[in-house]
Formats: C-alpha cells, structure tokens, sequence
C-alpha cells in the first residue's frame, strides 16, 4: 500500500506483481473502491506477467475525502488523480483499464494524455461526454425500480448498510448469470468496513454534473489501441452504448460478453475478463 498526491489530496494506491513487467492501471466506476477489482482478477494479470496498480478514487476508500459544497470538482480532476498515481509510481505509461466512470476517464486520458496510456481497455461504459450522434437507451426500468425501493431501506447499522448494498448489487447482476451472494456480501462489508466516510462517494455523481473544465472529447484522435468490453445484460449501460464508443474509436474491437451485467459477481467473469486483458495489453509491451 502507497499513498500519492494529487495536488493536496493522498489518494490510497496499491501495487502488485514484478515492477519491472508492464504496468496495468486499474480504474473503478463511480462510488467504487479499489476492492471493486476482483482479487482473482489482479492475481491473473500478475501471473501473465502484468504489474497491477489499482487505487482509491478520492471521497472512496482509504483516500482523502472533501467538502463538494466548497471544493466542487469534475471528472477532468478524476482523470488527472489517475495520472496522479502514474507519477506517484514513477510509471511513465500504462495499459488503461477502467469500468463504468473509470471507463470514461481511460477515454479523457487516451485523448488528452495520450502519452501516458499504452493501450486502453474499457469495459461497461459509455461514449465520454455524449460523442456520438446516437440516441442510447437509459437504463433498464427493472434497475431504476430496484434502486428506487433500495433507497427508502434504512441505513442505519452496519447490516442494513451491507443488505442494502447487496439489493443493489444484485440489480446491477443482470440477472441472466449466477449472482454469487456470498462475494457480493464480502464485497458490501469491506467497502463499509475501509471506507473513512462512505457518504462521500455520492460526489461521483455531482463531480459527473460538473461541466467546469470540459473540452471536446474527439474520440476519433485515440491512437491507443482500444478493446471495448461490454456485458449483453448491463442494466446501466445497455450493450448500444459500448457498440456507439467502439464506432467513434478507430480500430476498437468490441467484445459482448453474452449475460454478464454491471460488474464481476458472477463465477469466472474476473477471469474471462483478465483473460481479455492479457491478450490486449499484449500487443503492446512498452
């Protein structure tokens, strides 16, 4: 475990596997720890021959909360923390790979600061920034009815917290492959368990509202070589959303991923998708 800065802010980072392998930079979706990541997932990257960097976005984790109301920020400072921690590493580039939100800062990065990323892999995710002239489904009606009946649960204990995170948790499943309970449930406790304010990772959603420093996002400049993985029954981002970014990214290839939903809680997912990983990032080995 390493703290970096980025700017006054320690983001908590956490680094695995031989140093001098190339370098995988992990990033999680918005309200998401680090232990988004499956522990599996990391281990199979190492044992292909990848060092793993995974970390903390600010207001998560072990990482360095703040007061949104006066010090607002956007999702260009969520990109910039995770150049941050490149260069808290020493690590000039890396393999990208981000879900949801962090799918979204690989795309700011891989267009503004595309020195710093090898090759880009993102995986249930959407254009950034709206780029593209498709009309994309919202999401699906039986999650948005999960989460409206998980937000009047109480919160009050620990229990509560975690079983209304595992609701959730199952709702972002899909629903058309095994939902592992039990992982999920591990998942919930420790996110609870690390968090230093686990209310604070609710200024995701406002730091994705924030339009304060956003250029154009041309899609069409990213050189990196670019795997697009979606899951078929993603109930937040529909799988038109992963075909509208591989479309706007030259040479992207597109990999559905028949049943999978908003995450990894289903048996042999992390590994299919470390296998994806390894595959990619061996096109490009520094």
């Amino acid at each position: 475990m390493t703290y970096v800065m980025s700017g006054r802010l320690r983001l908590w980072t956490e680094r695995f596997g031989d140093p001098t392998d190339p370098t995988v930079l992990l990033i999680m979706g918005a309200e998401a720890q680090s232990i988004g990541w499956p522990e599996t997932l990391v281990r199979r990257l190492v044992a292909g021959g990848r060092q793993v960097i995974r970390y903390d976005h600010r207001d998560t984790g072990q990482s360095d909360a703040v007061d949104f109301d006066t010090e607002p920020y956007a999702m260009t400072d969520l990109a910039r923390d995770a150049i941050a921690v490149l260069d808290g590493h020493g690590i000039a580039a890396a393999h990208v790979v981000g879900a949801s939100m962090g799918g979204v800062i690989g795309q700011w990065l891989a267009v503004h600061a595309p020195e710093r990323v090898l090759t880009l892999t993102t995986m249930n995710t959407t254009p950034i920034g709206g780029a593209t002239d498709r009309d994309l489904p919202p999401p699906t009606p039986a999650l948005l009815q999960q989460l409206a009946e998980t937000a009047s649960v109480d919160r009050d204990t620990d229990e509560q917290r975690v079983a209304a995170d595992i609701l959730v948790l199952d709702a972002l499943n899909g629903g058309e492959l095994p939902f592992d309970r039990e992982a999920a449930r591990d998942l919930a406790e420790r996110h609870f368990a690390r968090a230093r304010d686990w209310t604070r990772s609710a200024n995701h959603h406002r730091a994705g509202q924030n339009r304060a420093d956003v250029r154009p996002t041309p899609l069409s400049t990213i050189t990196a070589p670019t795997l697009v993985v979606a899951g078929t029954a993603d109930p937040i981002f529909p799988l038109p959303h992963a075909e509208a970014l591989a479309e706007q990214i030259p040479n992207a290839r597109l990999v559905p991923i028949p049943g999978m939903g908003h995450g990894f809680l289903s048996p042999g997912l992390a590994e299919r998708v470390a296998d994806l990983v390894l595959d990619h990032t061996a096109s490009v080995r520094f």
